[in-house]
C-alpha cells in the first residue's frame, strides 16, 4: 500500500487526486503499477467509495492512470 496525505484543500475527491497525482509523478506508484482498489482506498483513508472512485474517474480523465474492466486501475 502506498502512503498518501490528504492536503486539507477543497473536496475531498479532489484532495484524494492531487495525492494519487503525486505519488504517480514522484515515482512512488511506477508504471503498470496497479492502483488499491476503490474500497480498500477509501477503507485506509477514511473515506467513502464514491470519493476515491471521483478520484480514480478523474485520473483516467487526464491520462494519468488506465482503467481496465474487471483488472483494476
Amino acid at each position: 500500500m502506498i502512503h498518501l496525505s490528504l492536503d486539507g484543500e477543497g473536496l475531498l475527491y479532489r484532495q484524494t487526486y492531487r495525492a494519487l497525482r503525486s505519488a504517480i509523478l514522484e515515482e512512488r506508484l511506477r508504471p503498470d503499477t496497479r492502483l488499491p482498489s476503490s474500497r480498500n482506498l477509501a477503507r485506509e483513508l477514511g473515506l467513502s467509495r464514491n470519493t476515491v472512485l471521483l478520484a480514480y474517474e478523474q485520473l483516467t480523465a487526464e491520462g494519468y492512470a488506465n482503467a481496465r474492466g474487471g483488472s483494476g486501475t
